[in-house]
């Protein structure tokens, strides 16, 4: 099977990333291999000052890498943002990425929506392929409550199903 692209998408502050957490754990429980792409509108810092890499980079290395029996990380430095797409296809490995923001790209999303967060959905229904929300929606678009975590990584799996 070939890697499937969902984008979760919210304005800050609606829970997506709780309800990730809970989505990831289901999904990695029947066995899915699966990465997950943070985008940050703002610049990150992953390196700790002192620490070998970030003085490393303090330097001035462009790309630097760090690797354990356990765990790899490469950090790049860049003139310009990946494109989401560009960092898709550096992922190896997997059957599903989750994307965390994104939500201007053209990849099928589900939308996490709080009402007390929200007073519109961010997409179109023809960019979703669920909605978390605490509301309902008769868009013709499956609804989950936000908190049914297991529905929505079940909608997930049929959605890649499809994708076969």
């Amino acid at each position: 099977m070939s890697k499937v692209v969902i984008s979760v998408v919210a304005k800050s502050g609606s829970g997506k990333t709780t309800l990730l957490e809970k989505v990831i754990r289901i999904l990695k429980e029947k066995n899915i291999k699966l990465a997950v792409i943070k985008h940050d509108a703002h610049s990150f810092e992953m390196d700790k000052p002192g620490k070998d890499t970030w003085r490393h980079a303090q330097a001035g290395a462009d790309i630097i890498a760090i690797s354990s029996p356990e765990k790899f990380a490469m950090i790049e430095k860049r003139e310009k943002e990946l494109t989401l797409d560009e960092i898709v296809d550096r992922i190896e490995g997997v059957d599903l990425i989750i994307t965390e923001g994104f939500k201007r790209q053209n990849k099928p999303k589900i939308e996490v929506f709080r009402s007390t967060a929200h007073s519109t959905l961010l997409c179109e229904p023809n960019e979703l392929i669920a909605i978390a929300s605490d509301i309902s929606w008769d868009i013709g678009i499956p609804c989950y409550h936000i908190d049914d975590a297991e529905g929505i990584a079940n909608e997930i799996i049929n959605f890649m199903e499809k994708q076969k």
